[in-house]
């Protein structure tokens, strides 16, 4: 378990840059424009190199030697990091430099993420897999917690601001990097050439179509991510704009929320095995739909702390969980593709953070955040009940 420990090592340094990033490019572009929707755009490019990309990053995943992988993904984030800073420090930022540096961490994520875990599941014994792809959803949520705390530290330092805060990411990432090195290496799938990738990636799609209960454990996951998840488009104008704070201030909400996801992923973990698995992991989908009716209604600044955490908690836990089922229900050698599948949801909520953030702006945060609400929670319960139907 030696190398499962070294690649969840190099999974927290890069999440913690990962989110980190997410506040930083939030703050930097509300600060350039104002405007909801320049938070959305930028979020909107990442989402789609994601959505592009994420079949080929799955096939690939299971295709190709995933240490190789891994380590080419990463060169290319600690690029567009220091790049940023640099752009940063020269005074020359602008949306679309945030965009497209957006748009190629999307790209080496869609390779990066089915990659991670289908090393993951080469790594440890069958009877571990959902632990293990579990305690790979705990080293997110850790840098869910100090991630968005530093971006803030970062931010507000003067010394620093948001320049420091891009070459510390690029320094999280190089570390990451470095870890892959002891990894062991992993070879290529020896028929790989015998098929086309376009091939494999119709083998995914299949194989998950002709089984209905995988079918909806990834529906669920994708759909509750894609239609939940984009209300972080939303946190700076509703802290600056519904709740008079300044915008930097959603740096505390997100960390906030990152230590109740971190404490739900690091329980629900033990759960990953277990018959209750898919009951938990529904319940907490519930959770999250109802937390962001709580935060589309919190007087305050507090009030919004405490949704925040009840929000954190849920989709942690949510997030954690989902994919752990989801990889016990799926056969070893498609791990990649499926996986895929699951990560797509995160370039989806991005491709849905663009029409968000102009909802945002033409109804205001709370009305649209109320919104969104109401669609997971349908979508929740509705795909439960089927789930109850299959056995």
């Amino acid at each position: 378990m030696r190398h499962f420990r070294i690649l969840w090592i190099g999974t927290l340094f890069a999440f913690l840059a990962f989110f980190m990033s997410t506040v930083v490019q939030s703050v930097v572009a509300f600060r350039l424009t104002g405007s909801n929707s320049a938070v959305g755009f930028v979020v909107f490019a990442q989402g789609a190199a994601m959505c592009l990309l994420g079949p080929f990053g799955g096939a690939m995943a299971d295709r190709l030697s995933k240490r190789r992988v891994i380590a080419s993904c990463q060169l290319l984030t600690t690029v567009v990091f220091f790049g940023l800073a640099s752009v940063m420090a020269s005074g020359a930022i602008h949306v679309a430099w945030l965009a497209i540096g957006s748009m190629l961490m999307g790209v080496t994520f869609a390779f990066l993420g089915p990659t991670r875990q289908a090393f993951v599941v080469e790594l440890v014994p069958d009877a571990l897999r959902g632990n293990a792809v579990a305690l790979s959803g705990v080293a997110n949520n850790a840098s869910r917690t100090v991630g968005p705390a530093l971006a803030g530290v970062m931010l507000a330092w003067a010394a620093s601001g948001a320049t420091g805060a891009y070459l510390v990411m690029g320094a999280l990432y190089a570390v990451s990097l470095l870890t892959v090195l002891a990894l062991p290496h992993s070879p290529p799938r020896s028929n790989a050439a015998d098929t086309h990738v376009l091939e494999d990636i119709l083998v995914g799609l299949r194989y998950v179509r002709d089984h209905r209960r995988l079918r909806l454990l990834v529906l669920l996951f994708m759909l509750v991510i894609m239609l939940g998840f984009p209300h972080v488009t939303l946190l700076p104008g509703l802290v600056e704009n519904a709740l008079g704070r300044r915008a930097e201030s959603v740096s505390l909400l997100f960390s906030l929320s990152a230590v109740a996801a971190l404490v739900t992923s690091l329980v629900v973990a033990r759960k990953a095995d277990s018959a209750s698995g898919v009951t938990i992991f529904s319940a907490l989908g519930l959770g999250f739909g109802i937390s962001l009716a709580m935060l589309a209604f919190a007087p305050s600044f507090e009030m919004a702390i405490l949704a925040m955490l009840v929000l954190g908690a849920s989709s942690g836990g949510f997030q954690a969980l989902g994919m752990a089922v989801v990889m016990r229900a799926t056969e070893p050698e498609l791990a990649g593709r499926v996986m895929a599948l699951t990560m797509m949801a995160f370039g989806g909520f991005g491709l849905v953070g663009l029409p968000v953030g102009f909802l945002g702006d033409a109804f205001g945060e709370r009305a649209t955040l109320a919104g969104m609400s109401a669609v997971v929670c349908v979508v929740v319960l509705w795909l439960r009940f089927a789930l109850a139907r299959t056995g």
